[in-house]
C-alpha cells in the first residue's frame, strides 16, 4: 500500500526573532522567491507590526536560495486576469505599491540582504529600504520593457535618482547590474562578500540599535570595495548621459546610432539591440514615467505608477503585457509581436491616456496610508 503522504503549506514569509532584530526570509526557492499577493500582505502586515513595536530595532530581509526576489509573481497575476477581472490584478499592485511606500518611509532601519537575483517587485522590497547589501552573487535588473511593462514598484522615482541618465538607460533597456556595479551607482549602499553574511547577521542582531549610523558602521566592517568589471557600463556614463538624455525614445536610439558610426563597440550595438526588441509602447510609457518621476517625491511616484499598471493590465489600450507574457514566459520563443509594433506609431495622445485616470465603475487612484514621526531622510523622499 502507498505510503500518505501529508502535504504541507510551506511558510512563504520565514520569521525569525533575534534580541531586537527580526529576519524575514523569502522562502520560494523554486519560483525564485517570486512575490504572490499572500506573500506581500504578510510583509506589509509585518513591518507595520514591527513599527509599532518597541522591541524592535531592525528588520532584515533576505531571500530562500539563489534570489533574493525575482519580481511579482507575473504569471499568478496574468492568471487572475484571465480568469476573471484585471481589478484582481490591480489588488495586487495596490497592496504591492502601499508595502513601497511604507518601506520608503519606514521609521525603523531595513536591511536588505540582496545575495542572488533581485528584480522587478524584488527591487520595490529592498531598494527603498535604508540600507542594501550586495554581493559578488547579486544581479539587479528592471526588465519589465522586454514584457510589455513598466519599470513600476516605485522605480520611477529610484531610477530618476542614480547619477546622471543611467536610470533612464536601465530602465529602458532592462540591463543587468552587478553587485559592483549597484554599489557604484548607489542602487545598494554596502558590498559584502556572500561567506561573511552570515557574521554580519549575527553583529547586526546583537546590535540592539536603531541608530542608522551605528547600524552602517556595522556593516562596513565586513564590506570591501569589489572590482568593477572592464566592460561596465557605468565606464560608459558619458554616453549614455549623451544619449538617454535625450527627450523621446526615437531620439535616444537616433542618438545611440550616431555614436555606434563614430566608433566601433559592441556595447553600444547591444544597447540598440535591446530597445528594438522591446515594447515600443513600453518603452514611450517608462521613459515618460521615469522623467516625471524626477520632479515628484516617492508617494506621487506610486500613485502615477498604479494608474499606468491598471491601464496596462485593462488591456484596453495596447495588449503588450499578454503577448510579451506569451512571448517570454510561455511559449518561450521570445518573438513577441507588439501591436503598435513601431516607436513611431505610439502617438503622444496614447502614452497620455496610460497617465490619465481611469473611465471605470468603482475604480480610484491609488490612497496611500497616512505615515508619522519619519525620520528626516524619509520625509526628503515625499
Amino acid at each position: 500500500m502507498a505510503g500518505i503522504i501529508i502535504s504541507r503549506r510551506t511558510k512563504k514569509i520565514l520569521v525569525e526573532e533575534k534580541l531586537s532584530a527580526r529576519i524575514l526570509t523569502l522562502n520560494r526557492p523554486k519560483q525564485l522567491n517570486a512575490l504572490l499577493f499572500q506573500m506581500i500582505s504578510r510583509l506589509l502586515e509585518l513591518f507595520i507590526a514591527y513599527e509599532e513595536d518597541s522591541n524592535v530595532k531592525l528588520v532584515i530581509v533576505k531571500g530562500k536560495g539563489r534570489a533574493f526576489c525575482a519580481g511579482g509573481d507575473v504569471a499568478a497575476t496574468i492568471r487572475d486576469i484571465n480568469e476573471g477581472t484585471w481589478r484582481l490584478g490591480a489588488k495586487f499592485y495596490w497592496k504591492q505599491f502601499t508595502l513601497n511606500y511604507t518601506l520608503a518611509t519606514y521609521r525603523k532601519p531595513q536591511v536588505s540582504i540582496l545575495n542572488g537575483i533581485v528584480m522587478g517587485g524584488g527591487a520595490g522590497a529592498s531598494i527603498h529600504g535604508r540600507f542594501r547589501v550586495a554581493t559578488e552573487n547579486s544581479v539587479f535588473a528592471m526588465p519589465e520593457t522586454a514584457l510589455g511593462l513598466f519599470p513600476d514598484v516605485g522605480a520611477s522615482y529610484f531610477l530618476s535618482r542614480l547619477p546622471g541618465f543611467f536610470g533612464e538607460y536601465l530602465g529602458l533597456t532592462g540591463t543587468r547590474l552587478d553587485g559592483a556595479e549597484m554599489l557604484v551607482c548607489g542602487l545598494a549602499t554596502h558590498f559584502v562578500p556572500s561567506e561573511r553574511l552570515s557574521l554580519l547577521e549575527e553583529a547586526l542582531c546583537k546590535l540592539d540599535s536603531s541608530d542608522p549610523t551605528i547600524i552602517s558602521a556595522v556593516i562596513n566592517e565586513y564590506s570591501k570595495q569589489p572590482y568593477m568589471k572592464e566592460k561596465s557600463a557605468y565606464h560608459r556614463l558619458n554616453v549614455i548621459d549623451r544619449c538617454f538624455s535625450r527627450r523621446t525614445v526615437e531620439e535616444i536610439i537616433s542618438a545611440l546610432e550616431r555614436e555606434a558610426l563614430n566608433k566601433k563597440d559592441d556595447w553600444i550595438s547591444k544597447t540598440i539591440q535591446s530597445l528594438k526588441r522591446a515594447s515600443p509602447t513600453s518603452l514611450k510609457i517608462s521613459l515618460r514615467s521615469i522623467r516625471q518621476g524626477r520632479l515628484q517625491g516617492v508617494g506621487q511616484c506610486l500613485v502615477r505608477e498604479y494608474r499606468i499598471a491598471c491601464h496596462v493590465m485593462q488591456g484596453k489600450l495596447s495588449r503588450d503585457l499578454f503577448e510579451g507574457f506569451r512571448a517570454i514566459l510561455l511559449d518561450k520563443d521570445k518573438n513577441p509581436k507588439w501591436e503598435p509594433s513601431k516607436l513611431e506609431l505610439v502617438s503622444d495622445d496614447m502614452v497620455d491616456s496610460y497617465f490619465s485616470m481611469m473611465d471605470d465603475e468603482g475604480w480610484e487612484d491609488l490612497k496611500l496610508p497616512a505615515r508619522f514621526n519619519l525620520p528626516a531622510y524619509a520625509i526628503a523622499k515625499l
